[in-house]
């Protein structure tokens, strides 16, 4: 069977290997390819049986134009890039990768919340720049020190990741306080379930840990952010689009919310005319929390998983049963 690979780059940039699935087919594995260019997707794909994506769209269009595809897989978890009803109409199932990145993601919210907190690279800079050795004292901040414990992180989203945030928070002494539709003892071993409006009332730090559904689309937006405590502190590395970014930078002009830290935008790589970028106290990475080696080797296994099983007949992982 022929095996396409339309975006393998942000995967595996050289450090890992593509050996699994070449063994499983004909392989061809595409750096890149136009996420708006159906054309190009389509032509790409051509008589594959077996696709796999991480953010290039599969429409209804590419389907109906590539009828040789049997089995779609995502190098990711979320699948939003693929019309999931449609391929289910059409007898396609699609796998993805449910569980890869949950030290990795939530390690790099905790990164985040600390940098929010100490501005460690800033201050990195300038003593290489000459500052401390130019200083009058024996030390300096450039902006206020915050310490964490005794303070209560709000986590919207107590999956996986929310509950190892959870668990890392709890051990710096902060009080946890968690919202999600899905309770169980798990969550409740490291964070205390309530209501959402009072979880914006009652937290010094939010932290997003969600897969991006209708209901929490914008969820961050004006009138929100008016129920949260003066100085808040934003974490944000799930999905860009919970957060209503003219709204925040607003918030984050006016000192309503201190500081926000995002790893993810609404649209990507982030646009020029993005309010956030000219935002007061906005820390923007690019996308880079799951990207750890050892979670990208989680996703390739697993990947290779989906596919042997699919080929025996018994896929697993399906988001579209």
């Amino acid at each position: 069977m022929k095996i396409v690979v339309l975006d393998g780059y942000t995967e595996n940039p050289g450090d890992l290997s593509w050996a699994g699935l070449e063994a499983l087919g004909e392989l061809t594995v595409y750096d890149r390819t136009s996420l708006t260019d159906e054309e190009e997707i389509i032509r790409r794909i051509g008589g594959a049986g077996m696709v796999f994506t991480n953010k290039t769209p599969i429409t209804r269009r590419v389907m109906d134009a590539c009828p040789g595809i049997r089995f779609i897989a995502l190098l990711a978890t979320g699948y939003n890039v693929v019309d999931v009803a449609y391929a289910k109409k059409r007898g396609i199932p699609v796998s993805n990768v449910p569980v890869y990145g949950t030290c990795s993601v939530s390690q790099f919210a905790i990164a985040l919340l600390l940098e929010v907190c100490h501005h460690i690279g800033h201050h990195d800079q300038t003593v290489h720049q000459g500052k401390w050795e130019h200083c009058a004292d024996w030390c300096y901040w450039d902006y206020p020190l915050v310490e964490l414990a005794g303070k209560t992180m709000g986590i919207i989203g107590l999956g996986n990741i929310g509950r190892h945030t959870a668990a890392i928070a709890g051990a710096l002494g902060m009080r946890v306080i968690a919202c999600d539709a899905w309770q169980n003892d798990a969550g409740r071993a490291v964070a205390e379930y309530v209501e959402l409006d009072r979880l914006f009332a009652e937290s010094d730090c939010i932290v997003l840990h969600m897969p991006l559904l209708p209901f929490n689309t914008g969820i961050i937006n004006r009138e929100n952010i008016a129920k949260m405590k003066d100085g808040v502190i934003l974490i944000n590395n799930s999905r860009g689009q919970m957060v209503v970014e003219h709204d925040l930078a607003e918030a984050l002009n006016s000192g309503k919310v201190a500081a926000a830290a995002l790893d993810v935008v609404s649209s990507e790589p982030i646009k020029g005319e993005n309010p956030l970028l000219k935002a007061k106290n906005c820390i923007l990475t690019p996308h880079m929390s799951w990207g750890a080696k050892e979670s990208r080797q989680r996703i390739m296994d697993c990947s290779v998983e989906n596919a042997r099983a699919f080929l025996a007949g018994e896929p697993i992982h399906v988001v579209n049963p």
